[in-house]
C-alpha cells in the first residue's frame, strides 16, 4: 500500500461535527422542535386507538366513537404536516453544513505542501475529493435528518410508553441487550474497517491513474503485465476490505431485527397475562403494543443510519487529514526579503538513493542565478528546495535565518515563488485566471502584469478581453471557453506571478515553450520587473545564464562551477565548454543592412543544447 495523507484521529472528528453543527443552533433548534410536534402528534395514535378499543367493548355511543375516530384523523394531518416542515428544516440544515463542509475540505486540499502530496500521489487526494466528499454528502444530506428524527421520536415514544402504564413498558428492556451488544461489537469495528476499505479504494485510484498517464512509457519499457497486476493486487485489497465490512453487517442487522422483535412479542404476551389479572385495560395492552412497534421504526432508522455514519465518519476522518498535512508548515517568524542559503542540503526521493550530495549556496536579496548543467544533474530538485516545495534530507535552507519548510504555507507562498514549464489554464475568465493571486488586483495592474510578459497584445485582443472565457491549453477547450496555446499559458503564469510579487523567484525553464527569439524578449521586459528581487533561473538557453549576476553549474547533484558568467568562462572549466559549445558553432551572422539593427547573437538556440535542460 502507498504511502497516503494523514487520517484524523476519533476525537478530531467529533469535535469537528460538533462544532459544524453548532455553528447553526437556530436551525438545529428549529429542526428539532418540528420534528418534536411530529412525535406528540404521532404519539397520540396509539393511545387514540387503545381509547376506542375500551369505548367499543364498554357499549359507548357511537357519537363517541366517531369523535375519537375524527381525533385519530386529525393526528394524521397535524403528524404529516409537521413532519413535512420538519423534512425540510432539516434538509436546509444538512445543505448548508454541506457547503460549509465542502468550502473548508477545498481550503485545507489547497494548502497542502506539494512535498507532503507528491509523496502520497495524487490517488489519495482524488479520492478523498470525490468518493469521500459524496459519502459525506449523502451523510450531511440524509443521515443525520434520519437520526434526529429517530432520537426525538424514539425519546417521545419512550415517555408515551410510560405514561400509558409503567408495566407494560419493563418487556421493552428485553431488547436492550441483545442491541447494546451487537452494536458495541459492530461499532469497535467499523470504523477501521471502512478506513481500510477507503484506503484500498485510494490504492486502485493512485494506480490507475499512474497507468493511464504513463500507458505509452509502460508499453514502450514492456511493464504492461507489471501494471496489470498490481492494479490486480489493489483489486483483490480492495475486495478483501470490502468483505469485511459486509460481514461486519451481516452479524449486527440479524441482531438488531432479532432485538426489534422480542420487545413486540414480550408486550403481547405479559400484557395479556396482565389483562388477565386486571391490572391493565384491553385499551392499554393495545397501545402498549403499538407503540412499541411504533420504536422499531426510529431504532431500526437510527441503526442503520448508523452504519451510514459510519462510513461517513470515516470519509471525514480523511478529508479532516488533510488538514493534517497542512499543518506540516509549523508556525514561524515571518520571513523578508532577506539572503537566501542552502547549507550542507542533500536530498533523496527514494531512501538511500541522494540526488543531491552537500549542497551549500547562498543568495544575496536582489541577485540573479543561473543554474545550468546537463539532464538529471539535480537542477530542478534544488530549485524545488529553494522554492520551499520540498524539506532536504539533512541539511538547511533559510531565509533571513528562517527555515524555509517551516513556514505557514501562506507566507511562504508570498516569499518564494516557482514557475515551471507545466501551467495550467483553470476555467474561467482571464482576469479570474490572473487574480486568483491577488484577488484586489486593477485592470490598469492587469494590464501592467500582462504587457510586462509580452502577453497584452493577444490577450486584449481576445473577443471578451479580460472578461474571455478560457480554459485549456494545448487542448480542446472546455465547451464555450477560448483555449490558449502553451506559449500563451506559459505567458499567463508568468503574468500571475507579476501581480503575486514575491520577493524570491524561482524559474524552471519558464519561458521553454516560447520561441527563443521571443524569450530573448520576453526576459528583457521581465527583467525591469523583476529588478531588486532574487531570481533563480534554471534554463537552458544560456543567455541566462549570460545575463545573470553568478551562474551554478550542477552535476551529479553538486555546485561543480559558481561564480559570474565572465570568470567561469575564462576559469576554461565545464561552463566554459558549454558556452564554447552553445556560442561558437553558431554561423556567423550576416552583415545587417544599412539603417537596420544587427541581430541578437543569443537569441537563437542551437541543437546541441538538447541535453543541458532543467532536471
Amino acid at each position: 500500500m502507498i504511502q497516503i495523507l494523514p487520517i484524523a484521529s476519533p476525537a478530531e472528528v467529533r469535535r469537528y461535527a460538533r462544532r459544524l453543527m453548532l455553528r447553526h443552533p437556530r436551525q438545529l433548534a428549529l429542526a428539532l422542535t418540528l420534528h418534536g410536534l411530529a412525535a406528540v402528534a404521532g404519539l397520540g395514535l396509539p393511545a387514540l386507538v387503545g381509547r376506542l378499543i375500551d369505548e367499543v367493548k364498554d357499549g359507548t355511543s357511537t357519537a363517541r366513537v366517531d369523535t375519537i375516530a375524527l381525533a385519530i384523523a386529525g393526528c394524521v394531518v397535524v403528524c404529516a404536516a409537521f413532519t413535512r416542515f420538519a423534512t425540510y428544516v432539516s434538509a436546509r440544515l444538512g445543505e448548508r453544513v454541506l457547503a460549509e463542509l465542502r468550502q473548508d475540505f477545498m481550503t485545507r486540499a489547497l494548502s497542502v505542501p506539494l512535498s507532503t502530496l507528491e509523496r502520497a500521489g495524487t490517488g489519495d487526494l482524488l479520492t478523498r475529493t470525490t468518493r469521500d466528499v459524496d459519502t459525506l454528502a449523502r451523510s450531511v444530506r440524509l443521515a443525520l435528518p434520519e437520526i434526529i428524527i429517530a432520537v426525538v421520536v424514539g425519546s417521545f415514544g419512550i415517555g408515551a410508553l410510560i405514561v400509558v402504564g409503567p408495566l407494560l413498558a419493563l418487556p421493552l428492556v428485553l431488547g436492550v441487550p441483545i442491541i447494546w451488544a451487537g452494536t458495541r461489537w459492530y461499532l469497535r469495528r467499523a470504523p477501521e474497517g471502512y478506513l481500510r476499505e477507503n484506503a484500498a479504494y485510494a490504492d486502485i485510484t493512485d494506480g490507475l491513474a499512474e497507468t493511464v498517464e504513463g500507458a505509452r512509457t509502460a508499453e514502450a519499457l514492456g511493464v504492461r503485465e507489471r501494471r496489470v497486476a498490481r492494479t490486480d493486487d489493489d483489486i483483490r485489497r480492495s475486495f478483501r476490505a470490502e468483505m469485511y465490512t459486509l460481514r461486519l453487517r451481516t452479524v449486527f442487522f440479524p441482531l438488531a431485527e432479532i432485538g426489534y422483535v422480542v420487545p413486540v412479542v414480550a408486550t403481547l404476551l405479559i400484557g395479556g397475562l396482565y389483562y388477565n389479572w386486571g391490572w391493565a385495560t384491553l385499551g392499554q395492552v393495545t397501545a402498549a403494543t403499538l407503540y412499541v412497534q411504533q420504536l422499531v421504526d426510529p431504532v431500526d432508522r437510527l441503526l442503520s443510519w448508523l452504519d451510514e455514519l459510519q462510513v461517513g465518519a470515516a470519509s471525514l476522518a480523511r478529508v479532516l487529514g488533510v488538514g493534517a498535512a497542512r499543518e506540516e508548515a509549523t508556525a514561524a517568524a515571518a520571513a523578508g526579503p532577506g539572503a537566501l542559503a542552502a547549507r550542507d542540503v542533500r536530498f533523496s526521493y527514494v531512501d538511500g538513493r541522494d540526488v543531491l550530495h552537500g549542497v551549500d549556496l547562498t543568495l544575496a536579496p536582489g541577485e540573479r542565478l543561473a543554474m545550468v548543467g546537463p539532464s538529471g544533474a539535480g537542477k530542478s530538485t534544488l530549485g524545488r528546495l529553494l522554492a520551499g516545495i520540498h524539506r532536504p534530507r539533512t541539511g538547511s535552507i533559510t531565509v533571513d535565518g528562517v527555515a524555509l519548510a517551516d513556514l505557514p504555507l501562506d507566507e511562504l507562498r508570498r516569499q518564494v515563488a516557482l514557475v515551471t514549464q507545466e501551467h495550467h489554464v483553470f476555467l474561467g475568465t482571464l482576469r479570474e485566471n490572473l487574480t486568483m493571486v491577488r484577488p484586489g488586483a486593477t485592470d490598469e495592474e492587469i494590464r501592467a502584469a500582462l504587457a510586462a510578459v509580452d502577453a497584452a497584445d493577444w490577450a486584449l485582443a481576445l473577443p471578451e478581453g479580460l472578461d474571455t472565457q478560457v480554459g485549456g491549453a494545448g487542448a480542446a477547450p472546455s465547451k464555450g471557453a477560448h483555449a490558449l496555446s502553451p506559449a500563451q499559458a506559459q505567458q499567463l503564469a508568468l503574468a500571475r506571478l507579476v501581480l503575486a510579487d514575491p520577493h524570491t523567484l524561482v524559474l524552471d525553464e519558464a519561458t521553454s515553450l516560447i520561441d527563443p527569439r521571443a524569450a530573448r524578449h520576453l526576459e528583457r521586459s521581465l527583467a525591469g520587473v523583476l529588478d531588486g528581487r532574487t531570481v533563480v533561473a534554471i534554463a537552458h538557453r544560456l543567455f541566462s545564464a549570460h545575463d545573470a549576476d553568478r551562474v551554478a553549474v550542477v552535476e551529479d547533484g553538486r555546485i561543480s562551477e559558481l561564480g559570474p558568467h565572465h570568470e567561469l568562462v575564462a576559469a576554461g572549466g565545464a561552463y566554459a565548454a558549454l558556452w564554447r559549445s552553445w556560442h561558437g558553432e553558431r554561423p556567423t551572422p550576416a552583415q545587417p543592412a544599412p539603417g537596420t539593427a544587427a541581430p541578437d547573437p543569443l537569441a537563437a538556440e542551437p541543437p546541441e543544447l538538447a541535453g543541458v535542460s532543467g532536471s
